[in-house]
C-alpha cells in the first residue's frame, strides 16, 4: 500500500519571528517560506500585504506568531485574519508564548482579565475549509487559561520540557541530577514528566513583613539540582530558591524555564557586565532557556 504523501505547508511569520521560521524550514523540505511586507502609513496604522496570495488557496497554511508587545498584536492579527479568508485548506497558529495575562491577578471587582479577551479575539479566527484553526502554545503561564478559547478554535498546549530532558542526559554528571520546583504550582504542572529524577519543592512562606523561600521536601544535598518552572519575570524567586538549595548542600544549581520574560531588563542581573560579574550569575552554573523572541533580541542587542 502506498504511502501518502506529506502535506506541503506554507509558513508565514511576522517580523521577530523571521529567524526563527527560516530555522523551521531548514528542517523540513515541506516547509516553504512565504513572507508580508509589514509596512505602516503615515499616520502610523499598519499597511500590510500577503506576498503571492493568489497561490495559496487551497493550501496548508501556518503563521508563526509573537505577541511579545501591544504594538505589534493588532498587525498580527489582521494578517491572520486575512490568511483564513484566502481559501486556504487549513490554518495553523504558532504562538509559542501566550504572554497576555502572565502579570494578571483577578483580586478584586474591576480587574480585567486581558488574557481571557484575547483567547476571546482567537477563538473569533474565521473557519477555513479544513475546519477551526490549529493553536499551537507552549507552557502556558496559568493552566485554566485553556478553558478560556472557544469551539472555534483548537488549541494544543505544548511544553519546553523535552529539550529540558534531552539536555539533562548530555550532562556529565546526568546521574547526579536532582529537579527541584520553586512552588507546587511548578511542581504540578512539571512533575510527572520529569519522575524519573529525584525531586525537590521548595514553597514561599511568611516571616514577619517578609516572603522566605523555604525546602518544603527533598533533599538537595550532594547533587546537581535544576530549579524547573514556566517562566522566569525578576528573577528573585530563582536566586532565593538557589540560596535556600546550596544552603541545604547542593553541589551545584541551575535553572530552565520556557519563557525569559524579564521585564524592565530584569535579565541584566544574570549576564556579565563591564567586565564584573554579577552575584546571581555566580550562583549559577547554567541558566537555560527558550527566551520570547522579543526578550531574545532585546537582551543579544545590548549585552553588544
Amino acid at each position: 500500500m502506498e504511502k501518502p504523501k506529506k502535506k506541503q505547508v506554507l509558513l508565514y511569520y511576522c517580523v521577530e519571528a523571521e529567524e526563527l521560521a527560516r530555522k523551521i524550514a531548514n528542517q523540513s523540505d515541506h516547509i516553504q517560506l512565504q513572507s508580508v511586507n509589514w509596512r505602516s502609513f503615515d499616520d502610523g496604522f499598519p499597511n500590510l500585504f500577503i506576498n503571492n496570495a493568489q497561490d495559496i488557496r487551497g493550501q496548508h497554511v501556518s503563521f508563526l506568531a509573537s505577541f511579545g508587545s501591544p504594538a505589534v498584536i493588532f498587525e498580527q492579527l489582521s494578517v491572520i485574519f486575512a490568511l483564513t479568508r484566502l481559501f486556504v485548506a487549513s490554518f495553523t497558529l504558532v504562538l509559542p508564548f501566550f504572554s497576555t495575562g502572565s502579570f494578571e491577578r483577578m483580586e478584586q471587582e474591576g480587574d480585567v482579565a486581558t488574557a481571557f479577551t484575547m483567547a476571546r479575539i482567537l477563538s473569533n479566527i474565521p473557519i477555513t475549509r479544513g475546519g477551526p484553526t490549529n493553536l499551537i502554545i507552549y507552557d502556558i503561564h496559568a493552566l485554566q487559561e485553556r478553558f478560556y478559547f472557544g469551539d472555534n478554535i483548537l488549541p494544543c498546549f505544548e511544553t519546553g520540557i523535552p529539550l529540558l530532558k534531552r539536555r539533562l542526559h548530555q550532562l556529565t554528571d546526568a546521574d547526579n541530577i536532582v529537579i527541584a520546583f520553586p512552588d507546587d504550582g511548578a511542581w504540578k504542572r512539571f512533575h510527572k514528566q520529569l519522575d524519573h529524577f529525584p525531586m525537590v519543592v521548595c514553597a514561599k512562606v511568611r516571616e514577619g513583613d517578609k516572603r522566605i523561600v523555604r525546602v518544603k521536601e527533598g533533599n538537595p544535598s550532594g547533587c546537581h539540582v535544576v530549579i524547573v518552572d514556566d517562566l522566569v519575570q525578576s528573577g528573585g524567586t530563582l536566586i532565593e530558591c538557589q540560596k535556600v538549595l546550596a544552603a541545604h548542600g547542593a553541589t551545584k544549581v541551575s535553572a530552565y524555564v520556557t519563557h525569559a520574560v524579564f521585564p524592565k531588563n530584569s535579565w541584566k542581573k544574570f549576564v556579565h557586565k563591564n567586565g564584573g560579574k554579577p552575584l546571581s550569575l555566580t550562583l549559577f552554573t547554567s541558566f537555560c532557556f527558550t527566551s520570547p523572541i522579543h526578550v531574545q533580541k532585546k537582551m543579544f542587542s545590548d549585552v553588544k
